[in-house]
């Protein structure tokens, strides 16, 4: 039997249930929510900012639809029919008025309270941290305050990944949460405040860093949030306000170092995408996601999420976990099937790996496999470009170098000169 470092109480999954109290063994004990040097997180945000996926990796984001799989593809036409029709009202929230007259009370409560009775998992408050906005987004991004929700994604679905079920639940939940941003956003307006929605997908900053800030998990190997009740199982949604509101606290729940023990995602990842040792990165201690052995497999395998399905904290929840993890000194379910097992469907081309694979099973692809557009549409741009001149480098047809170069010109126009879709689906 271990000994407890200490207990973590938490409300309970829905309103009107016990509260949950998590022990976190004393050898797991590091620091309320992640490691960090403040000063070099100062010095990225400063010199580095941060870029969103749809701008980073806006070549990737065009190439994705076209490798999955048909049913994929339908359902991506479908899923962006239903949120096209909220981005306008989410991307305008911040120019709304209060319709109500502020009392100038503390709203923490209250806006806690109506959080949970719509259905939100998990509330919590913090500081709206400018470091972590992104760079096109910091004329969008208003007021100083961050509430951030976190809603449910259905443990079913997620446990059939990768799957069109898991993506159901994946997506299906972001056609949930929109309008419940919404009317969120509405109770603040009626209390005398403004309110700004973030997300799902059209977020203004990275999440993570805010919801480990207000105590509602801590970052796992996989790249996550991980939460107490749902492991990696929230999509998470941010309404920035200046109404008042107490902040809460970063929460150390074991993960930081729990991860480093159980290592499962790492192990299970078709891809090899996810580092064994924490690094430092931007300032913070963490296990980096390597994105070109990620995205490929993600796009290719229903949106993959195996590193969510496989995880201890997301299949049993933390209190079963560190509790058996206290009695054993074990990583709960580690070598099951019931855990680590997962089946890889059919891609769209029919060339790669399908099947079951079990513990200490993996898949393997060449190195075709991992090849993806990079960086910005421009850089596609550009690489298609340099790619014409180089098959056709004796200069002899001028009238289809010509056409090369003025298809370059229109891409880049409309590139320059298009919206970055509000989307991340694939």
């Amino acid at each position: 039997m271990l000994k407890v470092g200490h207990v973590v109480v938490r409300p309970g999954r829905k309103a009107g249930m016990d509260p949950v109290e998590i022990p976190v063994p004393e050898e797991l004990v590091t620091v309320p929510g992640i490691p960090m040097v403040s000063k070099d997180i100062d010095f990225y945000s400063r010199e580095y900012p941060l870029v969103r996926q749809q701008v980073e990796h806006g070549a990737d984001t065009e190439w994705a639809p076209s490798v999955g799989t048909p049913a994929m593809q339908k359902y991506h036409h479908e899923h962006q029919a239903v949120m096209e029709e909220f981005y306008p009202s989410m991307n305008r929230t911040g120019d709304l008025e209060p319709t109500g007259k502020p009392s100038g009370a503390d709203v923490t409560q209250l806006i806690r309270d109506k959080a949970v009775e719509m259905g939100f998992l998990d509330v919590g408050f913090t500081d709206h941290d400018v470091r972590f906005i992104y760079q096109d987004r910091k004329d969008h991004a208003k007021y100083p305050n961050a509430i951030c929700l976190a809603l449910e994604q259905d443990f079913e679905e997620t446990q059939t990944a990768p799957s069109m079920a898991a993506e159901h639940g994946h997506y299906g939940t972001y056609e949930v949460q929109a309008p419940m941003g919404l009317r969120m956003v509405d109770y603040i307006l009626s209390l005398g405040y403004h309110a700004q929605l973030h997300g799902p997908s059209n977020h203004s900053a990275a999440t993570i860093p805010m919801f480990v800030a207000a105590g509602l998990g801590q970052l796992g190997a996989n790249g996550q949030l991980l939460t107490p009740h749902a492991g990696a199982r929230c999509r998470l949604q941010i309404i920035t306000t200046d109404a008042p509101v107490n902040f809460d606290e970063p929460i150390d729940y074991g993960f930081h170092a729990f991860c480093q023990v159980c290592q499962v995602c790492v192990n299970r990842c078709p891809g090899r995408a996810l580092m064994r040792e924490k690094i430092w990165w931007r300032g913070v201690e963490k296990n980096k996601l390597i994105y070109k052995r990620c995205r490929p497999v993600m796009s290719r395998y229903e949106g993959c999420a195996i590193c969510m399905k496989v995880c201890p904290i997301n299949k049993y929840g933390a209190k079963a976990v560190m509790e058996y993890y206290i009695e054993t000194g074990q990583v709960l379910g580690k070598g099951t099937h019931d855990l680590e097992g997962y089946t890889l469907h059919e891609e769209s081309t029919g060339k790669y790996v399908t099947g079951y694979f079990g513990p200490g099973e993996l898949p393997t692809f060449d190195a075709d496999f991992f090849k993806i557009p990079n960086g910005t549409r421009e850089n596609a741009a550009l690489d298609e470009l340099i790619e014409h001149i180089e098959s056709k480098n004796d200069g002899l047809n001028k009238e289809e170098d010509d056409k090369a170069l003025f298809d370059f010109r229109d891409r880049l126009r409309f590139i320059l000169h298009g919206e970055v879709s509000d989307s991340t689906m694939f």
